[in-house]
């Protein structure tokens, strides 16, 4: 249900989402940003235990394309640690570099990906990272909330998205579905649509 005024804050199929999500531009420009959120930040990407059991599986296919000092990380401390707000993150290289990080020149890659695009693993990466710059937080009551995270690294997504008119919702249409399911994508654009048609009454 979408009320008249549509709030910030919409529930679409039990799960809580920002309208920005909706109505924001974003779309990757990999070509400028070099995959610069791999590598900036504090604290890894969340994962859940699921996923880092995925990962552990194709450690082996991702293993030589990784640095010597990521490997001694996760040596050390294996694939994930809990980050200082307590939750599940991947490890990381000297406080900021995402331990899969590859390099193909000056650009940044995903080791996992890189692997699963070859036919290497049947694991992509992190749900997190494919939804990016989605955040997902599980409430303690166990309701879902998604948020449109603002990063000064992704102004080059947005200023392509509003180039494309491509909403956030929209560039993140695979990973959506990955999460939520067709059916919920669905109802998601139904909403959108709402939202678009009384922003143009």
């Amino acid at each position: 249900m979408v009320s008249s005024s549509f709030p910030p804050i919409i529930e679409v199929g039990g799960v809580l989402l920002s309208s920005e999500i909706l109505t924001e531009p974003f779309c990757c420009d990999y070509e400028k940003c070099k995959g610069i959120c791999c590598v900036e930040g504090d604290a890894g990407a969340p994962v859940t235990l699921d996923e880092i059991a995925d990962i552990e599986d194709a450690l082996d296919a991702v293993w030589p394309r990784l640095s010597a000092t990521a490997q001694s990380v996760i040596d050390r401390q294996g694939v994930a640690y809990n980050d200082r707000d307590g939750d599940l993150v991947t490890s990381i290289v000297g406080g900021k570099d995402c331990v899969f990080t590859c390099y193909d020149g000056d650009s940044c890659l995903c080791a996992l990906e890189c692997a699963y695009r070859e036919g290497a693993t049947r694991f992509c990466k992190p749900v997190s990272c494919a939804l990016y710059p989605i955040r997902e937080k599980r409430f303690a009551n166990g309701v879902v909330g998604l948020n449109y995270h603002r990063w000064e690294v992704c102004r080059d997504a947005v200023a392509k998205g509003k180039a494309l008119g491509l909403p956030v919702y929209r560039f993140l249409r695979e990973p959506l579905v990955r999460r939520f399911g067709e059916a919920w994508y669905k109802e998601l654009c139904d909403v959108a649509a709402e939202l678009q048609k009384r922003q143009q009454a």
